[in-house]
């Protein structure tokens, strides 16, 4: 397994953060080809080291030890085989908090049901319902399908356990909004009314920010934000559409938010504190 950084990160939905924060492990390499990903340090360049089942057990356990809420694993679907091995192991020796699936979405079922007994949070994007979009942007003219499947499979598996103010199991469905784009959107919210309501939590999101580079391939409508008219448009639906439990992730005021995996901490200030780096180590 390639790993880029392990820490305690504040930067996920309320009830995933506890205390402390996310105990996340960011995993190199992707299933998609997005060309607008913000994490594209590690989704196509590869950036990481390689970690043994081992390794990534004592990691997991090391989060654990320093309070992390969860043990949240980041686009780690290539390499699921070795994740529930490492799982288990990690629980023979004391690996007690939830397991968080965080990912893109585009699962088989066949791996959902490998993950069955790993994972105890499904938090999946659902990037859009339409192959039109999907094709171009994220190199997969079939994601709607095997979205819309994996999503509805995670839902059956894992039906919400909230406790106070804590996510025990359930599925969070994320949804970010691209400028340009309002009818997908639109088509993500119908479909969540529809399958996920009250079944599962819808996250929205409207940070979505350019890249300084690598977006030669982008249409011009993913060269800016998202507008106003465009984001008071999609939470309209919300209440057409009677999304009530869920989540709204307001624009970014700036792109100082996005991670740069080549520091040691990727993050703004106190949005995280690093527990290990592909380059140094354990931090501590």
């Amino acid at each position: 397994m390639r790993i880029a950084w392990a820490g305690l990160h504040r930067g996920e939905e309320p009830p995933l953060i506890g205390k402390n924060g996310s105990g996340t492990i960011f995993f190199s390499g992707c299933t998609l080809k997005c060309g607008y990903c913000q994490n594209c340090q590690l989704s196509s360049q590869g950036m990481g080291r390689e970690l043994s089942g081992a390794e990534l057990q004592r990691l997991m356990l090391r989060l654990q030890e320093r309070g992390a809420a969860n043990i949240n694993l980041v686009t780690a679907s290539h390499f699921t085989p070795s994740i529930v091995e490492s799982v288990a192991g990690a629980r023979t020796q004391g690996l007690w908090i939830p397991v968080v699936w965080n990912s893109s979405g585009y699962e088989s079922v066949s791996t959902l049901d490998m993950l069955g007994k790993t994972v105890d949070v499904y938090l999946p994007d659902c990037k859009t319902l339409d192959p039109e979009v999907s094709r171009p942007l994220m190199g997969a003219a079939d994601y709607p399908a095997v979205a819309r499947a994996a999503l509805l499979k995670m839902v059956e598996d894992k039906p919400l356990i909230i406790e106070g103010e804590q996510f025990h199991q359930g599925v969070i469905i994320r949804h970010l909004v691209l400028p340009g784009l309002p009818a997908q959107s639109r088509e993500v919210l119908k479909w969540f009314a529809e399958h996920g309501k009250g079944r599962a939590l819808l996250s929205l999101m409207f940070q979505f920010t350019p890249l300084h580079s690598g977006t030669e391939r982008n249409p011009d409508h993913l060269r800016r934000t998202v507008n106003r008219r465009e984001y008071e448009q999609v939470l309209s639906w919300l209440g057409e559409l009677g999304i009530e439990d869920g989540f709204v992730q307001d624009p970014a005021d700036s792109d100082d938010w996005l991670p740069d995996f080549a520091r040691l901490n990727p993050f703004p200030t106190g949005q995280a504190v690093p527990v290990w780096h592909f380059e140094a180590g354990y931090l501590e």
